[in-house]
């Protein structure tokens, strides 16, 4: 293969790669309005966007993802009230994501039931993040895809995802039974959901990872200062962590555990 195919396949490579993270940051501009509106239980279609200072409706430069907020400085055009940097920060996440999930899986299906998770586990963390709760239509429509894609890319048997889902969600109903309210409802059906996702026994590592991180970072906020021992903290972002890492790199991971036991 002469060296200017392979310069043309390389760009190609990369311009596909630049349109799923173009992708993903208008996908994470959708997110933003149903991480507000979803919880306050608003229609994510009418009104359209708008200032939730001032109420007035936003233009197409005002909503350009990422850019916008940067040439704007951060606030309203027209009433100058402060826009949080969280929202260009989901948008960005979001099309990291993307971006990745093209690297790791390249054009498939895989590809595109992955960015569908990807997505779900952008707006479950923040919603969580701002509100405690984990919203039940959302987690119906997580269980209802995984169901559905996972079928159809084959990734993850029938029978593996049900035996996911029962042992993802009744695991958690159990340290949530001991913990005495430690531990939400909204979680234990998440885990449920996820193992349409992730199978057996790829719930369990999801949920092992998600474990690890959110006990190393809860500790680090209760040595800084930044948390009490008696504050709340959402696990639910842990989950979807956990779970984010199983989906790409799960099969690895439990192939390189299991070799050490042959």
């Amino acid at each position: 293969m002469s060296e200017e195919i392979i310069w043309l396949f390389n760009l190609g490579f990369f311009a596909v790669g630049v349109v799923c993270f173009l992708l993903g940051l208008a996908i994470g501009s959708f997110l933003n309005v149903c991480i507000w509106r979803l919880p306050r239980e608003e229609s994510i279609i009418r009104p359209g966007s708008h200032c939730p200072a001032c109420s007035t409706v936003l233009g197409v430069r005002d909503l350009v993802p990422v850019l916008s907020w940067i040439f704007l400085r951060g606030k309203c055009r027209f009433c100058s009230a402060r826009i949080s940097p969280r929202y260009p920060a989901v948008e960005l996440l979001t099309g990291g994501l993307f971006f990745v999930t093209y690297l790791h899986y390249g054009p498939s299906l895989e590809m595109i039931a992955a960015m569908v998770f990807a997505a779900f586990l952008v707006a479950i963390t923040f919603i969580d993040l701002d509100h405690q709760i984990i919203l039940d239509g959302m987690l119906a429509l997580l269980a209802v895809s995984g169901l559905v894609l996972q079928l159809m890319t084959g990734a993850v048997g029938f029978w593996s995802m049900w035996l996911g889902a029962l042992v993802g969600g009744g695991l958690l109903l159990v340290l949530a039974i001991i913990s005495q309210g430690g531990m939400g409802g909204g979680d234990v059906k998440f885990a449920a959901a996820l193992g349409f996702w992730l199978g057996w026994p790829g719930i369990l590592l999801g949920l092992f990872i998600g474990f690890v991180a959110g006990g190393a970072i809860s500790l680090l906020l209760l040595a800084t200062g930044l948390r009490g021992r008696k504050d709340f903290i959402p696990f639910g972002p842990f989950i979807a962590l956990g779970a984010w890492i199983a989906l790409l790199y799960g099969k690895n991971i439990l192939a390189w555990y299991f070799s050490f036991l042959i």
